[in-house]
């Protein structure tokens, strides 16, 4: 597997846009490898937003997004209330967000939905991130459910042991809501991340798979 080391890596200064649908969606997707990220790169500007929540999800989302990240300026949690599961109902509401989302942060780097998520709010979150972030990484992101609809990532960040079990506690302790829910447990996190640690052959075993529709590569060798 052709290992391509990030620009993030190096660059001094890289603005990332976390979004997603629900409260959990962003931690589950790729909290580890925004734990990666930010030890690597402790100057990330974080912009964190969340399209349905409210009322102690939102508390919980908060949170744990300082746990993520820490307390640090840099990092900006912004809440929607829009009405969860009905998003493509209030459809052009939500495109006026993305709008004014575009013209308050200009990221270098989009974590966000699958495109073909089964449910349908990550769907249309995917969708207007496509149609609104065009000059920026985009990198989709998988949650798993009783829908059973993983696909065929292309993309994959490893994770150390360390920085998978963190994601877990963080998840585990924080969103104490979501604890009746049979999927939500530190096993499904785990097993995912090991069948996608086995897939990219992972040092460590562990990592976040992605899904990169469109990017450019620098192909220069030797390049300082």
């Amino acid at each position: 597997m052709l290992n391509l080391r990030p620009a993030i890596k190096s660059r001094s200064e890289v603005k990332v846009l976390c979004l997603g649908a629900h409260c959990d969606d962003v931690e589950i997707g790729c909290g580890g490898t925004l734990l990666r990220w930010r030890e690597d790169n402790p100057s990330l500007e974080v912009r964190w937003v969340v399209f349905s929540a409210n009322g102690s999800r939102a508390a919980e989302t908060r949170a744990s997004a300082r746990r993520f990240l820490g307390s640090d300026p840099n990092l900006c949690v912004k809440f929607c209330e829009f009405r969860d599961g009905f998003l493509p109902y209030q459809g052009d509401e939500v495109k006026d967000a993305f709008e004014r989302l575009k013209g308050e942060f200009a990221p270098d780097v989009v974590f966000t939905h699958y495109r073909n998520d089964l449910h349908q709010d990550h769907r249309l979150v995917s969708e207007l991130t496509w149609n609104t972030f065009r000059g920026s990484l985009i990198l989709e992101y998988e949650i798993p459910k009783w829908d059973g609809d993983l696909g065929n990532p292309n993309a994959y960040v490893p994770l150390t042991a360390r920085h998978l079990e963190a994601k877990i506690e963080i998840l585990c302790e924080e969103y104490t809501t979501q604890r009746g829910r049979t999927w939500f447990e530190p096993e499904t996190f785990r097993s995912i991340a090991r069948l996608r640690g086995m897939e990219m052959a992972a040092t460590e075993r562990y990592a976040e798979a992605f899904y990169a529709r469109k990017f450019a590569l620098d192909v220069s060798v030797g390049a300082n």
